[in-house]
């Protein structure tokens, strides 16, 4: 039973995921006026024909911004933009997060290291995203990195620090690997954590039968 429902969730999980992003994107086919809509246009409903639109759009869009005359553009709206105080606060941070993450450098959320916390002696897995700065790298001493330490089984949520290099210990992870290990509690394990070729899930200990018999000694005799 346990073994078919491992087996059939994630299958589940993904085609509930898939349908939802299909139906959510067939919402914006609504925007279209409703003489050239696809049920009107071929008298029936295409399902997922609003997820190509959508992707076709994007792709537009960022094909017209990476040129000279869409760049200028953005700007202007950006000018507009920065002259409204809340759409300004929420916009260039958001937009500062986007290109920290996927366009500045290698290092942005792309290593994984160990550091000490919340003590000596205990380790905890955090991701670089990216070498202090300015003000940052005067005050703490040597070279410096800042570090998020995100939460279990929660990861968007966690900690930012800024630890010395000296205090982090790098570790030959993938952070998709990492990511993996602390959604499900440390129980799913990094392939080279685990030895194998692979993504390893370690099981529980189960004690054999005369490891029974002597809990139950043990048990009888503390009674």
């Amino acid at each position: 039973m346990f073994t078919g429902i491992i087996a059939l969730l994630p299958v589940l999980l993904t085609g509930w995921a898939l349908m939802t992003l299909v139906r959510f994107t067939d919402k914006a086919l609504g925007l279209i006026p409703p003489a050239y809509r696809p049920e009107e246009l071929v008298g029936f409903p295409i399902p997922g024909l609003g997820l190509v639109l959508s992707i076709m759009v994007v792709f537009v869009i960022g094909a017209f911004v990476a040129n000279v005359i869409g760049r200028k553009f953005l700007s202007l709206g950006e000018n507009i933009l920065e002259k409204i105080p809340l759409l300004r606060w929420f916009y260039f941070s958001t937009k500062q997060v986007l290109e920290a993450i996927f366009v500045k450098g290698e290092d942005s959320f792309r290593r994984v290291v160990l550091v000490q916390y919340p003590r000596k002696g205990l380790y905890s897995i955090g991701f670089v995203t990216g070498e202090s700065e300015g003000d940052l790298a005067e005050k703490v001493p040597g070279r410096s990195f800042t570090v998020f330490i995100p939460t279990t089984p929660n990861p968007t949520s966690g900690f930012l620090f800024v630890i010395p290099e000296a205090e982090t210990v790098p570790l030959e992870w993938g952070v998709d690997e990492a990511f993996r290990m602390i959604i499900s509690a440390g129980v799913i394990l990094p392939e080279e954590a685990a030895g194998t070729n692979g993504i390893s899930i370690r099981p529980m200990p189960i004690p054999d039968s005369q490891d029974r018999s002597d809990l139950s000694g043990q048990t009888e005799g503390e009674e």
